[in-house]
């Protein structure tokens, strides 16, 4: 399956990126790949990931990456919908207004 980010998962990424790079630009930048790379997994094991205990929605789960949650939906390609660190609330916002 292929992995898609969409346009507010991948904004994230940036401001994870923008946030790490104030201390350590090349570590930020091993960070984001590292992200990517995880999500990437994706591609051969789209379920290898928890459902996301706060929607119980089959089709909308996560991996873990550190201290982040990548949340993904599983339909006829894998989007990638958001990325946060997993002591925030869950943005269930950037869940829904992701639908297309």
């Amino acid at each position: 399956m292929k992995v898609v980010w969409t346009d507010q998962a991948l904004q994230k990424l940036y401001e994870i990126e923008d946030y790490i790079a104030q201390d350590s630009v090349d570590r930020a930048i091993k960070f984001i790949d590292k992200l990517v790379s995880r999500s990437e997994e994706l591609e051969n094991h789209p379920e290898m990931g928890r459902v996301v205990p706060e929607l119980g929605d089959q089709r909308i789960r996560e991996i873990l990456e550190g201290n982040y949650r990548i949340v993904y939906r599983v339909l006829k390609k894998i989007e990638i919908l958001t990325v946060f660190e997993g002591h925030l609330l869950f943005p269930a916002k950037d869940v829904r207004g992701s639908k297309k």
